[in-house]
Protein backbone atom coordinates (compact mmCIF):
# COMPACT_ATOMS: atom_id res chain seq x y z
CA UNK A 1 0.00 0.00 0.00
CA UNK A 2 1.29 3.51 -0.78
CA UNK A 3 2.23 5.61 2.28
CA UNK A 4 0.39 8.81 1.42
CA UNK A 5 -3.14 7.53 2.10
CA UNK A 6 -5.91 8.99 4.22
CA UNK A 7 -7.59 7.28 7.16
CA UNK A 8 -10.09 5.74 4.77
CA UNK A 9 -7.45 3.32 3.44
CA UNK A 10 -5.12 3.24 6.45
CA UNK A 11 -6.19 -0.27 7.54
CA UNK A 12 -6.29 -1.74 4.07
CA UNK A 13 -4.27 -4.86 3.36
CA UNK A 14 -5.06 -7.12 0.42
CA UNK A 15 -3.13 -10.02 1.95
CA UNK A 16 -1.88 -12.88 -0.24
CA UNK A 17 -4.81 -12.57 -2.66
CA UNK A 18 -5.17 -10.93 -6.05
CA UNK A 19 -6.44 -7.42 -5.38
CA UNK A 20 -8.87 -5.84 -7.82
CA UNK A 21 -7.72 -2.28 -7.07
CA UNK A 22 -4.05 -2.58 -6.08
CA UNK A 23 -1.07 -4.27 -7.68
CA UNK A 24 1.56 -6.36 -5.91
CA UNK A 25 3.56 -3.25 -4.99
CA UNK A 26 0.59 -1.59 -3.32
CA UNK A 27 0.09 1.01 -6.05
CA UNK A 28 -3.37 1.37 -7.61
CA UNK A 29 -3.79 -0.47 -10.89
CA UNK A 30 -3.83 1.99 -13.82
CA UNK A 31 -7.56 1.58 -14.47
CA UNK A 32 -8.29 2.21 -10.76
CA UNK A 33 -5.97 5.19 -10.18
CA UNK A 34 -8.58 7.88 -10.78
CA UNK A 35 -11.12 6.15 -8.53
CA UNK A 36 -8.55 5.72 -5.77
CA UNK A 37 -7.47 9.35 -6.00
CA UNK A 38 -11.08 10.46 -5.61
CA UNK A 39 -11.85 8.14 -2.69
CA UNK A 40 -8.73 9.08 -0.76
CA UNK A 41 -9.91 12.71 -0.58
CA UNK A 42 -12.85 11.59 1.57
CA UNK A 43 -12.91 10.95 5.30
CA UNK A 44 -14.53 7.87 6.80
CA UNK A 45 -17.31 10.09 8.15
CA UNK A 46 -18.04 11.54 4.70
CA UNK A 47 -18.13 8.09 3.14
CA UNK A 48 -20.39 6.76 5.90
CA UNK A 49 -22.83 9.58 5.20
CA UNK A 50 -23.07 8.42 1.56
CA UNK A 51 -23.69 4.88 2.82
CA UNK A 52 -26.59 6.07 4.97
CA UNK A 53 -28.08 7.83 1.96
CA UNK A 54 -27.80 4.60 -0.03
CA UNK A 55 -29.46 2.61 2.78
CA UNK A 56 -32.42 4.98 2.78
CA UNK A 57 -32.75 4.56 -0.97
CA UNK A 58 -32.68 0.76 -0.62
CA UNK A 59 -35.43 0.76 1.99
CA UNK A 60 -37.61 3.31 0.19
CA UNK A 61 -37.41 1.43 -3.10
CA UNK A 62 -37.96 -1.97 -1.50
CA UNK A 63 -34.70 -3.44 -2.81
CA UNK A 64 -34.85 -6.54 -0.67
CA UNK A 65 -34.48 -10.30 -0.60
CA UNK A 66 -35.94 -13.10 1.48
CA UNK A 67 -33.81 -15.63 3.35
CA UNK A 68 -35.33 -19.11 3.36
CA UNK A 69 -35.58 -20.38 6.90
CA UNK A 70 -36.39 -16.96 8.30
CA UNK A 71 -39.92 -16.00 9.26
CA UNK A 72 -42.03 -16.25 6.07
CA UNK A 73 -42.48 -12.95 4.29
CA UNK A 74 -39.67 -11.17 6.15
CA UNK A 75 -37.55 -9.27 3.64
CA UNK A 76 -34.18 -7.63 4.23
CA UNK A 77 -32.49 -4.76 2.38
CA UNK A 78 -29.87 -6.12 0.01
CA UNK A 79 -26.42 -5.03 1.30
CA UNK A 80 -24.61 -2.79 -1.19
CA UNK A 81 -20.99 -1.69 -0.89
CA UNK A 82 -20.42 1.69 -2.54
CA UNK A 83 -16.85 1.20 -3.77
CA UNK A 84 -17.28 0.02 -7.37
CA UNK A 85 -15.32 -2.83 -8.86
CA UNK A 86 -13.59 -1.68 -12.05
CA UNK A 87 -12.85 -3.94 -15.04
CA UNK A 88 -10.76 -2.52 -17.91
CA UNK A 89 -11.96 -2.85 -21.50
CA UNK A 90 -9.39 -5.46 -22.58
CA UNK A 91 -10.27 -7.81 -19.70
CA UNK A 92 -13.97 -7.45 -20.40
CA UNK A 93 -13.39 -8.29 -24.06
CA UNK A 94 -11.89 -11.65 -23.02
CA UNK A 95 -14.75 -12.32 -20.60
CA UNK A 96 -17.34 -11.45 -23.23
CA UNK A 97 -15.80 -13.71 -25.85
CA UNK A 98 -15.37 -16.53 -23.34
CA UNK A 99 -18.95 -16.36 -22.12
CA UNK A 100 -20.33 -16.20 -25.66
CA UNK A 101 -18.34 -19.31 -26.54
CA UNK A 102 -19.54 -21.09 -23.40
CA UNK A 103 -23.24 -20.37 -23.81
CA UNK A 104 -23.08 -21.51 -27.45
CA UNK A 105 -21.60 -24.82 -26.29
CA UNK A 106 -24.22 -25.20 -23.54
CA UNK A 107 -27.10 -24.61 -25.95
CA UNK A 108 -25.66 -27.11 -28.44
CA UNK A 109 -25.27 -29.62 -25.62
CA UNK A 110 -28.89 -29.21 -24.51
CA UNK A 111 -30.19 -29.53 -28.07
CA UNK A 112 -28.08 -32.64 -28.56
CA UNK A 113 -29.06 -34.53 -25.40
CA UNK A 114 -32.76 -33.93 -26.07
CA UNK A 115 -32.42 -35.07 -29.69
CA UNK A 116 -29.60 -37.08 -31.27
CA UNK A 117 -27.40 -37.55 -28.15
CA UNK A 118 -24.27 -37.63 -30.27
CA UNK A 119 -22.04 -36.48 -27.43
CA UNK A 120 -23.22 -39.43 -25.35
CA UNK A 121 -22.90 -41.89 -28.22
CA UNK A 122 -19.31 -40.76 -28.81
CA UNK A 123 -18.46 -41.15 -25.13
CA UNK A 124 -17.35 -37.53 -24.63
CA UNK A 125 -19.64 -37.33 -21.62
CA UNK A 126 -20.66 -40.59 -19.89
CA UNK A 127 -24.30 -41.33 -20.61
CA UNK A 128 -25.03 -42.35 -17.02
CA UNK A 129 -24.05 -38.92 -15.72
CA UNK A 130 -26.58 -37.17 -17.93
CA UNK A 131 -29.50 -39.56 -17.53
CA UNK A 132 -29.02 -39.67 -13.75
CA UNK A 133 -28.99 -35.89 -13.39
CA UNK A 134 -32.01 -34.79 -11.28
CA UNK A 135 -32.86 -32.01 -13.74
CA UNK A 136 -32.62 -34.08 -16.90
CA UNK A 137 -36.12 -34.32 -18.43
CA UNK A 138 -36.26 -37.37 -20.72
CA UNK A 139 -39.96 -36.78 -21.36
CA UNK A 140 -38.96 -33.78 -23.48
CA UNK A 141 -36.70 -35.73 -25.79
CA UNK A 142 -37.57 -34.62 -29.32
CA UNK A 143 -39.38 -31.46 -28.24
CA UNK A 144 -38.14 -28.52 -30.28
CA UNK A 145 -37.12 -25.28 -28.58
CA UNK A 146 -37.81 -22.09 -30.60
CA UNK A 147 -34.71 -21.24 -32.58
CA UNK A 148 -32.98 -24.24 -30.96
CA UNK A 149 -32.23 -22.02 -27.97
CA UNK A 150 -32.75 -23.61 -24.58
CA UNK A 151 -30.90 -21.09 -22.40
CA UNK A 152 -32.15 -17.58 -23.08
CA UNK A 153 -30.87 -16.05 -19.85
CA UNK A 154 -27.68 -17.42 -18.31
CA UNK A 155 -25.83 -16.29 -15.20
CA UNK A 156 -22.33 -17.76 -15.24
CA UNK A 157 -20.33 -17.25 -12.05
CA UNK A 158 -16.72 -16.21 -12.53
CA UNK A 159 -13.88 -15.93 -10.06
CA UNK A 160 -10.37 -14.63 -10.28
CA UNK A 161 -7.67 -16.80 -8.72
CA UNK A 162 -4.50 -15.73 -6.94
CA UNK A 163 -2.71 -15.33 -10.29
CA UNK A 164 -5.45 -13.01 -11.57
CA UNK A 165 -6.79 -15.61 -14.04
CA UNK A 166 -10.53 -15.51 -14.69
CA UNK A 167 -12.16 -18.93 -14.18
CA UNK A 168 -15.71 -20.24 -14.43
CA UNK A 169 -17.05 -21.44 -11.10
CA UNK A 170 -20.49 -22.58 -12.23
CA UNK A 171 -23.28 -22.01 -14.75
CA UNK A 172 -26.87 -21.04 -13.92
CA UNK A 173 -29.08 -22.07 -16.80
CA UNK A 174 -32.48 -22.51 -15.16
CA UNK A 175 -33.82 -19.32 -13.60
CA UNK A 176 -30.74 -17.20 -12.76
CA UNK A 177 -31.47 -14.31 -10.42
CA UNK A 178 -29.73 -11.12 -9.34
CA UNK A 179 -29.80 -8.91 -12.43
CA UNK A 180 -32.20 -6.44 -10.79
CA UNK A 181 -29.48 -5.68 -8.24
CA UNK A 182 -27.06 -4.91 -11.07
CA UNK A 183 -29.43 -2.28 -12.40
CA UNK A 184 -30.35 -0.89 -9.00
CA UNK A 185 -26.73 -0.78 -7.78
CA UNK A 186 -25.91 1.44 -10.74
CA UNK A 187 -28.79 3.80 -9.93
CA UNK A 188 -27.77 4.00 -6.27
CA UNK A 189 -24.14 4.72 -7.06
CA UNK A 190 -25.05 7.38 -9.62
CA UNK A 191 -27.15 9.11 -6.98
CA UNK A 192 -24.61 8.89 -4.16
CA UNK A 193 -21.42 9.51 -6.20
CA UNK A 194 -22.50 11.36 -9.37
CA UNK A 195 -19.05 12.94 -9.77
CA UNK A 196 -17.43 9.51 -10.20
CA UNK A 197 -19.44 8.89 -13.36
CA UNK A 198 -18.44 12.26 -14.77
CA UNK A 199 -14.79 11.27 -14.32
CA UNK A 200 -15.00 7.73 -15.76
CA UNK A 201 -16.20 6.35 -19.08
CA UNK A 202 -18.39 3.57 -17.65
CA UNK A 203 -20.38 1.39 -20.05
CA UNK A 204 -24.14 1.52 -19.36
CA UNK A 205 -26.28 -1.39 -18.17
CA UNK A 206 -29.77 0.11 -18.46
CA UNK A 207 -30.53 -1.54 -21.82
CA UNK A 208 -30.88 -5.00 -20.26
CA UNK A 209 -34.67 -5.06 -19.94
CA UNK A 210 -35.15 -3.72 -23.47
CA UNK A 211 -32.90 -6.42 -24.94
CA UNK A 212 -34.53 -9.16 -22.86
CA UNK A 213 -38.01 -8.11 -23.98
CA UNK A 214 -36.96 -8.08 -27.63
CA UNK A 215 -35.50 -11.56 -27.30
CA UNK A 216 -38.66 -12.83 -25.64
CA UNK A 217 -40.90 -11.34 -28.33
CA UNK A 218 -38.75 -13.00 -31.00
CA UNK A 219 -39.60 -16.40 -29.48
CA UNK A 220 -43.34 -16.08 -30.11
CA UNK A 221 -44.93 -18.82 -32.26
CA UNK A 222 -46.89 -16.05 -33.98
CA UNK A 223 -44.76 -12.93 -34.42
CA UNK A 224 -47.63 -10.43 -34.65
CA UNK A 225 -47.68 -8.37 -31.43
CA UNK A 226 -47.14 -11.32 -29.07
CA UNK A 227 -48.25 -11.31 -25.44
CA UNK A 228 -45.32 -11.87 -23.07
CA UNK A 229 -45.72 -12.48 -19.32
CA UNK A 230 -43.39 -13.14 -16.40
CA UNK A 231 -44.41 -16.14 -14.30
CA UNK A 232 -43.44 -15.84 -10.63
CA UNK A 233 -43.87 -18.34 -7.77
CA UNK A 234 -45.28 -15.46 -5.70
CA UNK A 235 -44.45 -13.06 -2.90
CA UNK A 236 -42.62 -15.60 -0.72
CA UNK A 237 -39.99 -16.34 -3.34
CA UNK A 238 -36.55 -14.96 -2.47
CA UNK A 239 -36.33 -13.13 -5.80
CA UNK A 240 -39.86 -11.69 -5.85
CA UNK A 241 -38.54 -8.13 -5.83
CA UNK A 242 -36.63 -8.93 -9.00
CA UNK A 243 -39.68 -10.44 -10.67
CA UNK A 244 -41.75 -7.32 -10.05
CA UNK A 245 -38.88 -5.06 -11.08
CA UNK A 246 -38.25 -6.82 -14.40
CA UNK A 247 -41.94 -7.07 -15.29
CA UNK A 248 -42.29 -3.34 -14.67
CA UNK A 249 -39.16 -2.51 -16.65
CA UNK A 250 -40.32 -4.60 -19.62
CA UNK A 251 -43.92 -3.38 -19.41
CA UNK A 252 -45.35 -6.90 -19.24
CA UNK A 253 -47.77 -8.62 -16.87
CA UNK A 254 -46.46 -10.30 -13.74
CA UNK A 255 -48.53 -13.46 -13.24
CA UNK A 256 -48.76 -16.43 -10.93
CA UNK A 257 -49.84 -19.90 -11.95
CA UNK A 258 -53.44 -19.22 -10.91
CA UNK A 259 -53.61 -16.36 -13.43
CA UNK A 260 -53.07 -18.70 -16.38
CA UNK A 261 -54.88 -21.72 -17.77
CA UNK A 262 -54.52 -24.06 -20.74
CA UNK A 263 -57.29 -24.93 -23.16
CA UNK A 264 -56.69 -27.15 -26.19
CA UNK A 265 -52.91 -26.77 -25.73
CA UNK A 266 -53.15 -22.98 -25.83
CA UNK A 267 -52.23 -20.81 -22.84
CA UNK A 268 -54.54 -18.02 -21.70
CA UNK A 269 -54.28 -15.27 -19.11
CA UNK A 270 -57.32 -14.33 -17.06
CA UNK A 271 -58.06 -10.61 -17.38
CA UNK A 272 -60.97 -8.31 -16.56
CA UNK A 273 -61.59 -8.15 -20.32
CA UNK A 274 -61.78 -11.92 -20.63
CA UNK A 275 -59.18 -14.53 -21.67
CA UNK A 276 -56.05 -13.32 -23.47
CA UNK A 277 -53.77 -15.66 -25.42
CA UNK A 278 -50.23 -15.87 -24.04
CA UNK A 279 -47.42 -16.45 -26.52
CA UNK A 280 -44.24 -16.26 -24.42
CA UNK A 281 -43.61 -16.95 -20.73
CA UNK A 282 -40.46 -15.73 -19.01
CA UNK A 283 -40.73 -18.23 -16.23
CA UNK A 284 -39.07 -17.87 -12.84
CA UNK A 285 -40.58 -21.14 -11.62
CA UNK A 286 -38.39 -24.26 -11.63
CA UNK A 287 -39.35 -27.28 -13.74
CA UNK A 288 -40.57 -29.32 -10.77
CA UNK A 289 -43.30 -26.79 -9.99
CA UNK A 290 -44.14 -25.68 -13.53
CA UNK A 291 -46.94 -28.11 -14.38
CA UNK A 292 -48.58 -30.46 -11.83
CA UNK A 293 -49.75 -32.75 -14.63
CA UNK A 294 -46.17 -33.44 -15.79
CA UNK A 295 -43.96 -32.79 -12.78
CA UNK A 296 -44.84 -32.51 -9.09
CA UNK A 297 -48.58 -33.14 -8.71
CA UNK A 298 -48.67 -31.23 -5.41
CA UNK A 299 -47.46 -27.97 -6.97
CA UNK A 300 -49.85 -25.03 -6.88
CA UNK A 301 -47.29 -22.66 -8.42
CA UNK A 302 -47.51 -23.79 -12.02
CA UNK A 303 -50.11 -24.19 -14.76
CA UNK A 304 -51.79 -27.55 -15.46
CA UNK A 305 -51.19 -28.51 -19.09
CA UNK A 306 -48.40 -25.97 -19.67
CA UNK A 307 -45.84 -28.66 -20.55
CA UNK A 308 -48.04 -30.06 -23.32
CA UNK A 309 -48.66 -26.57 -24.71
CA UNK A 310 -44.89 -26.03 -24.78
CA UNK A 311 -44.27 -29.41 -26.38
CA UNK A 312 -46.88 -28.60 -29.05
CA UNK A 313 -45.09 -25.36 -29.91
CA UNK A 314 -48.01 -23.13 -28.92
CA UNK A 315 -46.16 -21.22 -26.22
CA UNK A 316 -42.49 -20.38 -25.78
CA UNK A 317 -40.74 -20.67 -22.42
CA UNK A 318 -37.59 -18.90 -21.36
CA UNK A 319 -35.62 -20.69 -20.19
CA UNK A 320 -36.66 -23.95 -21.79
CA UNK A 321 -37.69 -27.04 -19.84
CA UNK A 322 -34.79 -29.32 -18.96
CA UNK A 323 -32.01 -26.72 -18.94
CA UNK A 324 -31.18 -27.60 -15.34
CA UNK A 325 -29.10 -30.58 -16.45
CA UNK A 326 -26.49 -28.04 -17.56
CA UNK A 327 -26.44 -26.58 -14.02
CA UNK A 328 -25.38 -29.91 -12.56
CA UNK A 329 -21.92 -29.39 -11.09
CA UNK A 330 -20.81 -32.81 -12.34
CA UNK A 331 -21.78 -31.85 -15.90
CA UNK A 332 -19.90 -28.56 -15.35
CA UNK A 333 -16.67 -30.54 -15.19
CA UNK A 334 -17.24 -31.65 -18.80
CA UNK A 335 -17.94 -28.22 -20.33
CA UNK A 336 -14.35 -27.90 -21.64
CA UNK A 337 -14.76 -31.21 -23.49
CA UNK A 338 -18.21 -30.09 -24.61
CA UNK A 339 -16.73 -26.89 -26.05
CA UNK A 340 -14.08 -28.80 -27.96
CA UNK A 341 -16.62 -31.34 -29.24
CA UNK A 342 -19.22 -28.88 -30.57
CA UNK A 343 -17.09 -25.88 -31.49
CA UNK A 344 -13.65 -27.36 -32.12
CA UNK A 345 -12.21 -24.76 -29.74
CA UNK A 346 -10.45 -24.71 -26.41
CA UNK A 347 -12.32 -22.75 -23.72
CA UNK A 348 -11.31 -19.11 -23.45
CA UNK A 349 -12.37 -19.16 -19.79
CA UNK A 350 -11.07 -22.25 -17.94
CA UNK A 351 -12.95 -24.14 -15.26
CA UNK A 352 -11.72 -24.55 -11.72
CA UNK A 353 -9.92 -27.91 -11.35
CA UNK A 354 -12.60 -30.41 -10.35
CA UNK A 355 -12.54 -33.92 -8.84
CA UNK A 356 -15.46 -36.28 -9.45
CA UNK A 357 -15.99 -38.83 -6.66
CA UNK A 358 -17.96 -41.14 -8.94
CA UNK A 359 -14.54 -42.01 -10.41
CA UNK A 360 -12.72 -44.29 -7.96
CA UNK A 361 -9.29 -42.55 -8.04
CA UNK A 362 -10.91 -39.16 -7.44
CA UNK A 363 -13.02 -40.57 -4.62
CA UNK A 364 -9.93 -41.86 -2.85
CA UNK A 365 -8.18 -38.52 -3.29
CA UNK A 366 -11.19 -36.57 -1.99
CA UNK A 367 -11.61 -38.75 1.08
CA UNK A 368 -7.92 -38.48 1.94
CA UNK A 369 -7.75 -34.71 1.38
CA UNK A 370 -11.25 -33.51 2.31
CA UNK A 371 -9.87 -31.11 4.89
CA UNK A 372 -8.06 -29.22 2.12
CA UNK A 373 -10.89 -29.16 -0.44
CA UNK A 374 -14.22 -27.52 -1.11
CA UNK A 375 -16.85 -30.25 -1.56
CA UNK A 376 -20.15 -29.28 -3.16
CA UNK A 377 -23.46 -31.02 -3.68
CA UNK A 378 -23.99 -31.27 -7.43
CA UNK A 379 -27.45 -29.71 -7.47
CA UNK A 380 -27.54 -27.31 -4.53
CA UNK A 381 -27.20 -23.53 -4.80
CA UNK A 382 -27.08 -20.43 -2.63
CA UNK A 383 -24.01 -21.61 -0.71
CA UNK A 384 -25.89 -24.60 0.73
CA UNK A 385 -24.80 -28.25 0.62
CA UNK A 386 -21.14 -27.29 0.70
CA UNK A 387 -18.12 -28.07 2.86
CA UNK A 388 -15.16 -25.69 2.96
CA UNK A 389 -12.60 -28.14 4.30
CA UNK A 390 -9.95 -25.70 5.58
CA UNK A 391 -12.61 -23.86 7.61
CA UNK A 392 -14.46 -26.95 8.88
CA UNK A 393 -14.07 -29.02 12.04
CA UNK A 394 -12.79 -32.58 11.95
CA UNK A 395 -16.31 -33.82 12.75
CA UNK A 396 -17.83 -31.79 9.90
CA UNK A 397 -15.26 -33.14 7.45
CA UNK A 398 -15.85 -36.73 8.56
CA UNK A 399 -19.62 -36.34 8.27
CA UNK A 400 -19.37 -34.87 4.78
CA UNK A 401 -17.00 -37.57 3.58
CA UNK A 402 -19.58 -40.15 4.66
CA UNK A 403 -22.19 -38.40 2.49
CA UNK A 404 -19.84 -38.45 -0.48
CA UNK A 405 -19.08 -42.15 -0.06
CA UNK A 406 -22.79 -42.94 0.18
CA UNK A 407 -23.72 -41.03 -2.99
CA UNK A 408 -20.61 -40.16 -5.05
CA UNK A 409 -22.60 -39.09 -8.15
CA UNK A 410 -24.07 -36.16 -6.25
CA UNK A 411 -20.85 -34.37 -5.27
CA UNK A 412 -17.79 -32.69 -6.71
CA UNK A 413 -14.64 -31.40 -5.03
CA UNK A 414 -12.35 -28.50 -5.89
CA UNK A 415 -9.29 -26.89 -4.34
CA UNK A 416 -10.05 -23.85 -2.20
CA UNK A 417 -9.39 -20.95 -4.56
CA UNK A 418 -8.14 -17.76 -2.94
CA UNK A 419 -10.83 -15.57 -4.50
CA UNK A 420 -9.69 -12.11 -5.46
CA UNK A 421 -10.40 -9.33 -3.00
CA UNK A 422 -11.55 -5.79 -3.44
CA UNK A 423 -11.84 -2.80 -1.09
CA UNK A 424 -15.12 -2.59 0.84
CA UNK A 425 -16.32 -0.10 3.45
CA UNK A 426 -16.91 -2.13 6.59
CA UNK A 427 -17.39 -0.84 10.15
CA UNK A 428 -16.18 2.63 9.33
CA UNK A 429 -13.07 1.72 7.37
CA UNK A 430 -11.99 0.08 4.13
CA UNK A 431 -11.00 -3.58 4.27
CA UNK A 432 -10.51 -6.30 1.66
CA UNK A 433 -13.32 -8.77 1.02
CA UNK A 434 -13.55 -11.74 -1.35
CA UNK A 435 -15.71 -11.35 -4.48
CA UNK A 436 -16.99 -13.22 -7.49
CA UNK A 437 -18.75 -11.98 -10.62
CA UNK A 438 -22.00 -13.07 -12.24
CA UNK A 439 -22.40 -11.62 -15.75
CA UNK A 440 -25.81 -12.05 -17.39
CA UNK A 441 -25.89 -13.49 -20.90
CA UNK A 442 -28.93 -13.01 -23.14
CA UNK A 443 -29.32 -15.44 -26.04
CA UNK A 444 -31.55 -14.51 -28.94
CA UNK A 445 -30.79 -13.90 -32.59
CA UNK A 446 -27.38 -13.00 -31.23
CA UNK A 447 -25.69 -13.12 -27.83
CA UNK A 448 -25.54 -9.98 -25.72
CA UNK A 449 -23.94 -9.61 -22.31
CA UNK A 450 -24.62 -6.82 -19.85
CA UNK A 451 -21.29 -5.02 -19.29
CA UNK A 452 -20.08 -6.11 -15.88
CA UNK A 453 -22.79 -7.99 -14.09
CA UNK A 454 -23.27 -8.64 -10.39
CA UNK A 455 -20.20 -8.50 -8.19
CA UNK A 456 -21.11 -10.46 -5.07
CA UNK A 457 -19.17 -9.78 -1.90
CA UNK A 458 -18.43 -12.03 1.08
CA UNK A 459 -18.98 -9.29 3.66
CA UNK A 460 -18.09 -11.49 6.63
CA UNK A 461 -14.37 -11.21 7.34
CA UNK A 462 -12.48 -14.24 6.04
CA UNK A 463 -15.56 -15.74 4.39
CA UNK A 464 -15.53 -17.13 0.86
CA UNK A 465 -19.34 -17.41 0.62
CA UNK A 466 -20.76 -14.51 -1.37
CA UNK A 467 -24.43 -15.52 -1.47
CA UNK A 468 -26.87 -13.04 0.07
CA UNK A 469 -28.52 -15.88 1.98
CA UNK A 470 -25.16 -16.50 3.67
CA UNK A 471 -24.31 -12.93 4.65
CA UNK A 472 -23.05 -11.67 1.29
CA UNK A 473 -23.72 -8.40 -0.46
CA UNK A 474 -22.98 -6.77 -3.80
CA UNK A 475 -21.40 -3.78 -5.47
CA UNK A 476 -21.62 -1.93 -8.76
CA UNK A 477 -19.38 -3.36 -11.47
CA UNK A 478 -17.85 -0.90 -13.90
CA UNK A 479 -16.65 -1.92 -17.33
CA UNK A 480 -14.62 0.92 -18.76
CA UNK A 481 -15.09 1.93 -22.37
CA UNK A 482 -12.14 1.68 -24.76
Amino acid sequence: MTDNTTDLFSAYDSGPFYDEMFGAGGEPRPHCRRLFDRLRTMTAEEFAARCRLADVTLVNQGITFTVYGDEPGVEKPFPVDLIPRVIPADEWSLIERGLTQRVHALNLFLKDIYHDQLILRDGVIPRELVVSAPNYRPEFTGARAPGDIYVHVCGTDLIRDTDGTWRVLEDNCRTPSGVSYVLQNRIILMRTFPQLFREHAVRPVDHYATQLLQNLRDLAPDGDDPTVVLLTPGIYNSAYFEHTFLAREMGIELVEGRDLYVDDNLVYMKTTRGPERVDVIYRRVDDDFLDPLTFRPDSSLGVPGLANAYRAGNVALANGIGTGVADDKVIYAYVPRMTKYYLGEDPLLPNVDTYLPWEAPDLDYICENAGKLVIKAANESGGYGMLIGPQATREEVSSFVAKVRANPREFIAQPLIGLSRTPCFVDGRIEGRHVDLRPYILCGKSVSIIPGGLTRVALRKGSYVVNSSQGGGSKDTWVLAE
